[in-house]
């Protein structure tokens, strides 16, 4: 993980956007410990979306409610860099569930990702999340998953799927690969292949490797809710 040295020596990187200076740099220095490459900082918006005009970062990681309103300012830019930038990927941190904005974030195309910010706690997970994303991936928090499960209607499409698939459906969410799947539930990588199968086609979306295409179908739980 933090000793793969083929995406450490790419050094990708980022830009970072949170109104709070202590969790801003706290990220700052991890990240340029784990081997990324930090080229600028933002309080606001406004602040993040100079830096992204004049950086071009590969990433951009910003928080939902930054100033002045402390709504949905950080959502606003990433809508605004994903049009202006759209190689640029963007990971959306949040210290709360939202639903509704992770669905429209999620639906906007690859490499992209919906993170709660307690995940940041647990440093291998956040610095492996963000090499993902770096690299062209999607990444949907397991808290946020765990809240469609609850919020799902009678009539929802989901009802379809069964426990394991709805547990393979959460690691997809994640960014697992079909291998990494299989080792997290302890099954043969054909066995995770046959259930994905399934999933989309239960969730009537068409079968690819496409990593949006997979992040989608979580994007049709939210659908159902």
């Amino acid at each position: 993980m933090l000793s793969d040295t083929r995406w450490m020596n790419e050094r990708p990187r980022i830009a970072l956007a949170d109104d709070d200076i202590l969790l801003r740099e706290g990220l700052a220095s991890l990240l340029e410990r784990s081997g990324f490459e930090i080229v600028g900082q933002a309080g606001d918006a406004g602040e993040l979306l100079a830096v992204v005009r004049e950086q071009r970062p590969q990433l951009v990681i910003v928080d939902i409610r930054m100033p002045p309103a402390q709504e949905t300012e950080g959502l606003e830019a990433a809508r605004v860099i994903r049009e202006e930038f759209p190689e640029v990927g963007i990971l959306v941190l949040s210290a709360h569930v939202e639903v509704d904005q992770a669905m429209e974030l999620l639906a906007s195309g690859h490499q992209i990702g919906y993170l709660l910010k307690s995940r940041v706690t647990e440093v291998a997970d956040f610095v492996e999340t963000v090499q993902r994303i770096a690299q062209g991936g999607s990444v949907v928090d397991p808290g946020l998953v765990r809240e469609l499960v609850d919020a799902r209607r009678t009539d929802d499409p989901l009802e379809a799927l069964s426990q394991r698939e709805r547990e393979v459906l959460g690691l997809m969410a994640e960014g697992r690969s079909n291998g990494g799947i299989a080792r997290l539930l302890w099954v043969t990588e054909g066995t995770v292949e046959k259930h994905v199968h399934s999933i989309l086609s239960k969730l009537d979306l068409s079968e690819t490797q496409d990593d949006h295409r997979r992040v989608l179908a979580v994007v049709r739980f939210l659908e159902a809710r």
